[in-house]
């Protein structure tokens, strides 16, 4: 199936050996046995899946039959934009998809699923070569990606938002040396500049890093997943995201703290606060009711805007 130009699903008759991920999967093995050969020396092995981006292509057995179209999730979908919702919020919402059927939404749902299985499948694939390779028990494992995806929730088929959706990222990290967070989830706030030095520190090698690094370690919270390391995220995104720089009207910075979601709007040409918005994911994980303009919330908004000024600083005027 294919809606627009950012929509696109296809069930393969084709088994998984086929498909591109499975063949990455099937290289990252091969060198994991040469690995296996030379178990005095280092390695460090980075493998990237395409899968689950458009197209959502994966092989129709079994994946997509692992999800029944019709029990597929459905959200309300939006006649405009809520009143409280600044439109730039909504940058990623393609009126192409406005004429999106429910049976075509539910197509592309259990497409998109089945694309994470299959990429589910590859990973299980490279964790096997890993125990076969007897360095499992030597080997920091980070599964992680670029951005998080909307699948219609507040009716956006994307990712070029501030929502928590589209900001959000899975991340495990499993260190062999700490199995006491093993399988845990940890309410500790990350973000990704965090890699680098929380690798480093749980490698050991992390004696001479350099002193520019904006991420801070996060080895602590590996070792014990009730500790929490920053009380902040941040995230940014101009809109309209795709495009010539020319077209491109504001730029969107959020905040994510351990309950709020706070992002500030600001025109491209001055750095006007154009809209806000804020979020309580104590009460309202799905980002539904924008708080920015409650009077009750005014010492949150005033707190996390500086907080925002301190991270994105206007530019100086001439």
């Amino acid at each position: 199936g294919q809606f627009g130009g950012t929509l696109s699903w296809y069930a393969s008759p084709k088994s998984d050996e086929h498909h591109t991920d499975a063949m990455l999967a099937s290289d990252a093995e091969w060198i994991l046995e040469r690995c296996a050969k030379q178990k005095e020396r280092p390695f460090f092995l980075a493998v990237g899946f395409f899968r689950p981006h458009t197209p959502y292509v994966a092989p129709k057995d079994p994946y997509f039959g692992w999800y029944q179209e019709k029990e597929m999730p459905l959200f309300p979908t939006l006649d405009k934009n809520p009143a409280e919702v600044p439109a730039a919020a909504l940058g990623s919402y393609k009126k192409e998809q406005d004429k999106l059927t429910d049976e075509l939404r539910q197509q592309c749902v259990q497409a998109y699923y089945a694309s994470i299985s299959f990429l589910d499948a590859q990973i299980g694939e490279i964790l096997n070569a890993l125990d076969e390779s007897g360095q499992a028990d030597d080997t920091i494992v980070v599964f992680t990606s670029d951005h998080g995806f909307h699948v219609g929730e507040h009716s956006l088929w994307g990712k070029t938002s501030n929502f928590e959706l589209d900001a959000r990222v899975p991340l495990i990290i499993a260190s062999p040396n700490h199995e006491v967070g093993h399988g845990k989830r940890t309410p500790s706030l990350a973000e990704l500049v965090d890699l680098y030095p929380t690798l480093a520190e749980l490698a050991e090698i992390d004696n001479d890093l350099p002193e520019t690094l904006e991420g801070a370690s996060l080895a602590a919270v590996v070792v014990d997943p009730e500790v929490s390391i920053k009380d902040t995220a941040f995230t940014q995104h101009q809109q309209p995201f795709y495009g010539s720089r020319a077209n491109w009207k504001a730029w969107g910075y959020s905040v994510r703290t351990a309950r709020w979601r706070f992002t500030e709007w600001r025109a491209i040409s001055d750095d006007r606060v154009l809209a806000r918005e804020l979020y309580d994911h104590e009460n309202d994980g799905r980002e539904t009711k924008n708080l920015a303009d409650s009077p009750v919330h005014a010492d949150v908004v005033r707190q996390l805007s500086l907080r925002l000024a301190r991270q994105f600083p206007a530019k100086a005027k001439d």
